[in-house]
Order: structure tokens, then sequence, then C-alpha cells
């Protein structure tokens, strides 16, 4: 049976897609198309070879991009499609068999992501008008952390501010965590194990999880709260909005643009968001990029033993993202900032683990583990289950 699975993430300007075979041991198709809107879009991939390819698009819209990479598909059709969906508010517990109600519901969350949902929306209108006869899955990035209890995803708050504007934490990065902890789970022979697992990239969160569920995470309302990030800030004092706005004359958006895509490893270092970068100046006495990893890695430290207060016992920690996976620096200076946690890491083969090698980095005690993200096919999982509960209520 043909269980395939074109797992579509869509931004306003890009469509990223994977192919995702039920069968683990064979090839993914995937790529992105950029640049849509404009007059230069292109398609990027990898074929069923393992080979790349560049092809021009144009001016190709979102439709004509889909259909670009439909014919990149190589005669393999999808038997369903699966979106990556950034916020379900409230109204999303699991994933969602599409049909026009769900897309209603994602349209009044948007205001909670507005610069995702519409995006998002726009590559699940693009895809029903080309497969018409394809059941078509929402999978929010927010879902997995809908099992945080109110003492974790409630603000403090005046009540009508939950109420009837829905403004709490809600997390993100759920599709990693999720797929990351289940691994871990296998991996370390638990049936339902206790881990911090700690997703680092551009973006940066962190979570605790439970047999399964998510208990506690960095991330809140927006993608902007916890860590230091590539171009985020992270948490800041509250009172910073009202400060730069009385002192500086700083609009809102101004401010917004500030703390989102000019702050966090960028705006420490005055370099670069780049880890890569980072180290290599780091070790060349480059002082900001050495204040940009200390705080960096501090912070992860911080969320990581904030967040243990949500867990019953504590069996490990997992690394994933692309800083999480390749930098072994980073992993190192981490676990050093908790000693009292009991972690023990065997610097060997730490500094030998890099991305694309899932492994267990240390020395005895709680487990550590690298293992690299798997978010399309975390996606492609949660569509065939959800089409096999297609007949029980969508939320």
């Amino acid at each position: 049976m043909n269980a395939s699975v074109l797992v579509i993430n869509c931004g306003s300007s890009s469509i990223k897609y994977a192919l995702v075979p039920s069968e683990p041991d064979r090839p993914r198709l995937a790529g992105l198309a950029e640049r849509l809107g404009g007059g230069d879009a292109q398609l990027r991939g990898v074929d069923s070879r393992g080979e790349s390819f560049t092809q021009a698009l144009g001016e190709a819209d979102h439709t004509r991009a889909l259909e670009a990479i439909l014919d990149r598909l190589e005669g393999r059709r999808p038997f369903a499609v699966g979106h990556r969906i950034v916020h379900g508010g409230e109204s999303f517990t699991r994933a969602a068999l599409i049909d026009d109600d769900v897309v209603d519901a994602i349209e009044r969350t948007s205001a909670l992501a507005p610069l995702h949902n519409p995006a998002n929306l726009e590559g699940v209108a693009a895809t029903r008008r080309l497969f018409p006869d394809l059941p078509q899955v929402a999978v929010f990035d927010t879902a997995f952390h809908q099992s945080l209890p109110p003492r974790a995803y409630r603000y403090a708050l005046p009540d009508a501010l939950y109420r009837d504007h829905a403004i709490r934490r809600y997390g993100f990065h759920g599709t990693s965590h999720a797929y990351v902890s289940r691994r871990a789970d296998r991996l370390g022979g638990l049936g339902g194990g206790a881990w911090l697992t700690a997703h680092l990239g551009n973006g940066c969160s962190t979570c605790a999880v439970w047999q399964g569920q998510s208990l506690d995470t960095s991330m809140g309302l927006t993608p902007l709260e916890g860590l230091a990030m590539g171009t985020r800030s992270g948490d800041v004092d509250p009172g910073l909005h009202a400060h730069l706005s009385r002192q500086l004359g700083w609009s809102l958006d101004r401010i917004d643009e500030v703390l989102n895509r000019n702050s966090g490893l960028l705006g420490l270092s005055g370099l670069t968001n780049d880890m890569r970068e980072l180290e290599a100046a780091e070790a060349q006495g480059h002082p900001g990029a050495a204040l940009a990893i200390e705080v960096f890695c501090y912070r992860i430290a911080k969320s990581l033993a904030a967040l243990s207060c949500a867990l019953p016992r504590l069996d490990g920690l997992v690394f994933t993202g692309g800083i999480g996976e390749n930098s072994a620096l980073v992993r190192e200076r981490v676990i050093g900032l908790l000693p009292h946690f009991g972690l023990q890491l065997n610097r060997t083969v730490n500094s030998e683990t890099i991305r694309g090698r899932e492994g267990r980095i240390d020395a005895g005690g709680r487990q550590l583990w690298v293992i690299p993200t798997d978010e399309e096919g975390q996606i492609a999982d949660e569509t065939r289950q959800r089409l096999v509960q297609k007949g029980r209520n969508h939320t």
C-alpha cells in the first residue's frame, strides 16, 4: 500500500516540502521553493538518486510552485498531504483532518501568529485546489504542548485576558520535541521517560516531557519568549517596551523588529547569528562572540534547570536542532553549567558526534543524547495516525 505523505511547510514566500514514504529505507524527495511572488523564484531539492537540482520558476506564486513540486515527485503520488501549521491556539490538541471548519478555526487563530498562520493557509488552499481528492491534515506546532497544566500555561495577568482573548503560554517546536523525546524513550529503553529536550537552532526552545507529554516549555504566547536565539532576544523585562518607547521614542513596530530580528546571538556579538562563525571568532579572541556564546549557553542551562521542576524525576537530556546536533562546544558548556544534576559528559564521544549522527554522549548516570530531529517524519506519522482515526471528532 502506498502510504507516502507529502509534507508541506508553507511560508509567505517559500514552500519547504518532503515526500515521506512509510518505509524508512526508501529515499525521500525533498526541497525548497523560495522567493515566491517575485520574478526570480526557484525550486531547489534532492531527487530519488540523492542528486541535487535547481529549477528556475520565474514569477511563480504558491500554486505554480506546488505544480513544479508535483512534477518533481517522479510519479510517486502521495496518499495524503500533511501541513505544518504554527499556531492552533486552544482549538487543536492533536492533528486535524482539514475541512472548511478547520480552515476557519486556523484563520481565527491567526492573530496569535500573524507571520505564520496566513502563510500556512496559503499552502492549504493551493494543495486543496491541486489535490482535491487527497485527504489533507493539519499538524500544529502548539498541539504537543496542550498537555501543559494551568500552572505552566497561565500568565499572572487578569483572568479576563485569558478568558476573553486567549492570552496564555502555548509553546512551539512541538513536532520536534515530540519526535526526539519519543525517540529517546526507545533508545533509552524507557516506556515513558522523564526528559529535558533542547531544540537549538536559529529558533530555540526547551521542553520538559514526562511519559510522552509536554509538561512545560520555554516559548509562550509567541516564539519570542524563552531562550536567547539566533536573532531573537528571548526573555526580557516586560517593562522594556515602555522604557524604549518613553526614552527613545521607539514605536511598537520598531521594538518588535529589534527583539525579533536584531537581537540574540546577532545582537550580542555584533557579528552574526551563525554559531559556527561565532565559535571561530571566539577562538580568535573576539569578545562579542565570547559573550554571545556565554549568554546563549547560560540561558539554556537556566531554562533546563527551571523546567526540571515540572518533572517527577529526570532520566536525561536530549539535544537537537542545528546547533544542538552540531555544536559539541555548546553541549559541553550547557552540561557544565548543571553540575548538581549529576550529568557526566563523555567529552571524546561528544566531540565526535555531528549532525545526522544519533548518539549517546554521557559517561554513565543520567542519559545524554544527541538526536537529529525529524519534523517532516513526525508530521507524516501524525498525518497517517489521524487518517486512521478520521471517523472521530477532529479536535
